[in-house]
C-alpha cells in the first residue's frame, strides 16, 4: 500500500482520455440515436444528447463542423451521427465530437429542402398575393445563369425565334458550388438596381439535387421574393422543384419553357394581326353592303320618286281625320240628344203641372209663397189657385182645420 502511486484527478482522467482515444473503433465511430436538448451557443458550437431506450451520450459539435450542416438539427429528429469518443477532462465525462450529422431514412439535403420551404412558407414569400404578373410584350429580358451552360444557348435561341423585338441581357454567374448563391442574388438585385429587364428568368440545366442546391438557397430565394422585377424560375427539368420556384412570380418547367412564357411568339401575333385585319375588312364590307342596302330601299320611296306624293298622303289622311271627327261630333250631339230627353222625360214626369192636370189645384200667397196650411194666411187675405188653365184670384172668407 505505502508503494501504492496516488493520481490526481487530471491524471486520471487524461489517462482515461488517452486509453479512450488510443481505440481505433472509438475515433471514426458512427451512432444512431435521437437527438434532445439540442442547444446553440453563441459561440456557434452546437451541444445536445444523443439517447435510444437503453442510455444517452453527451454530444459536442464545433462551429467548424455545424456550418457544414445541411439542416436545422431538433430534438426528436432520428440521425446518424459521426465522429470521436473522447473524454473531456475537466468534467470527466466521455462524449462524441461530432463532425457530423444526417437525417435518419431520407438524406440530409431532403430534410433542408422541407425544413426551409416550411420557413418561408410561414412568412408569407410563396403568398400568390404578391406574386407580380408577368408584362405581355416585354421590351427587355435578364437572365441569370451560367454563360456557358446549354440552357442559355436553348432560352436565346427561343426568345430570337419568337419575339425578336425583345432585347436579351446575359448576367452569367455560376450556378452550381459554395459560391453560386451569392453570384444568383448579386445579379438579380444588380438588374433590379439598373432596371435591366421588364423580366427576369434565372435558373439552369438539370441535375441532381446537389447540382440544383443552389436555388434551394435562402438567400436567393429572398432575393426573389424582393425583386421588383418579375422573375421566371426555371430550374432543371420538369419534375425538379426547386424553393426558387415556390418563391418565383411565375415557375417554368425547363429553361426552354421560361422563355417561351416569357415573350410572346411572333408568328402567332402576326398571324393574329391578319385575322383581325381580315376580320375588319369583312366588317367595313358588311357595313358597306348594309348601307348600299338603306340607300337602295330610300332610293325606291315614293317621296324620292313622286315630289307631290307625300302632300297627297297627308291630304288624304286629312280627309280621312275631318270625316272621323265628323262622325265623332254627330255621335256625341246624338248621346247629348238622347240624355237630353231622357232628363226631360223625369223632370216632367215631376212637374206639379202634371199634377194639376189630374185635377188638382196650387194655393199661393201674394208673394207667391205655395200654401201647405191654413196657418199661413188670414181671413181676408188675397190668395191665387192656379188650375190647370189658368188661375183663380181668391180672398179667405173663413178658416177651418
Amino acid at each position: 500500500m505505502e508503494d501504492q502511486r496516488i493520481y490526481a484527478v487530471s491524471e486520471v482522467n487524461q489517462y482515461v482520455k488517452n486509453l479512450i482515444e488510443g481505440q481505433p473503433e472509438l475515433s471514426n465511430i458512427l451512432i444512431w440515436g435521437e437527438l434532445s436538448n439540442y442547444k446553440v451557443y453563441a459561440s456557434g458550437h452546437h451541444y445536445f444528447t444523443l439517447k435510444d431506450e437503453g442510455g444517452v451520450l453527451r454530444c459536442v459539435m464545433f462551429k467548424g463542423s455545424a456550418m457544414k450542416l445541411r439542416f436545422r438539427p431538433g430534438d426528436g429528429m432520428k440521425v446518424i451521427a459521426s465522429g470521436r469518443i473522447s473524454v473531456y477532462p475537466r468534467d470527466g465525462a466521455y462524449q462524441l465530437y461530432c463532425t457530423h450529422l444526417s437525417a435518419d431514412g431520407i438524406g440530409d439535403l431532403y430534410v433542408a429542402f422541407e425544413q426551409l420551404k416550411e420557413k418561408l412558407y410561414r412568412e408569407g414569400l410563396f403568398d400568390p398575393a404578391h406574386k407580380k404578373p408577368l408584362p405581355l410584350f416585354p421590351k427587355r429580358i435578364a437572365i441569370v445563369t451560367s454563360g456557358s451552360g446549354a440552357a442559355v444557348h436553348d432560352m436565346i435561341r427561343i426568345l430570337r425565334r419568337r419575339y425578336p423585338l425583345a432585347k436579351v441581357l446575359l448576367l452569367p454567374v455560376r450556378v452550381q458550388g459554395a459560391e453560386a448563391p451569392a453570384e444568383i442574388v448579386g445579379a438579380i438585385r444588380y438588374a433590379n438596381r439598373w432596371k435591366l429587364g421588364d423580366v427576369l428568368i434565372t435558373g439552369r440545366g438539370g441535375g441532381s439535387l446537389e447540382d440544383l442546391w443552389a436555388f434551394n438557397d435562402e438567400r436567393v430565394a429572398r432575393a426573389i421574393y424582393d425583386s421588383e422585377i418579375p422573375v421566371i424560375s426555371a430550374v432543371g427539368h420538369e419534375p425538379d422543384v426547386t424553393i426558387s420556384d415556390f418563391v418565383a412570380d411565375r415557375r417554368a418547367s425547363t429553361p426552354s419553357n421560361a422563355a417561351e412564357i416569357a415573350v410572346p411568339d411572333m408568328t402567332e401575333l402576326l398571324r393574329g394581326l391578319q385575322n383581325s385585319g381580315n376580320r375588319l375588312v369583312q366588317a367595313e364590307l358588311n357595313l358597306l353592303e348594309r348601307g348600299n342596302q338603306k340607300l337602295q330601299y330610300l332610293a325606291d320611296k315614293r317621296a324620292l320618286t313622286d315630289a307631290t306624293a307625300v302632300f297627297q298622303d297627308r291630304r288624304q289622311q286629312l280627309d280621312y281625320l275631318q270625316e272621323k271627327m265628323a262622325a265623332a261630333e254627330r255621335m256625341q250631339l246624338e248621346q247629348h240628344y238622347r240624355k237630353f230627353g231622357q232628363l226631360t222625360a223625369k223632370l216632367d214626369a215631376l212637374s206639379p203641372l202634371q199634377v194639376l192636370g189630374r185635377g188638382y189645384a196650387l194655393a199661393q200667397s201674394e208673394d207667391g209663397t205655395v200654401l201647405r196650411s191654413a196657418k199661413q194666411v188670414e181671413t181676408g187675405a188675397q190668395i191665387r189657385v192656379r188650375l190647370h188653365e189658368g188661375e183663380l184670384h181668391c180672398t179667405v172668407n173663413d178658416k177651418g182645420e
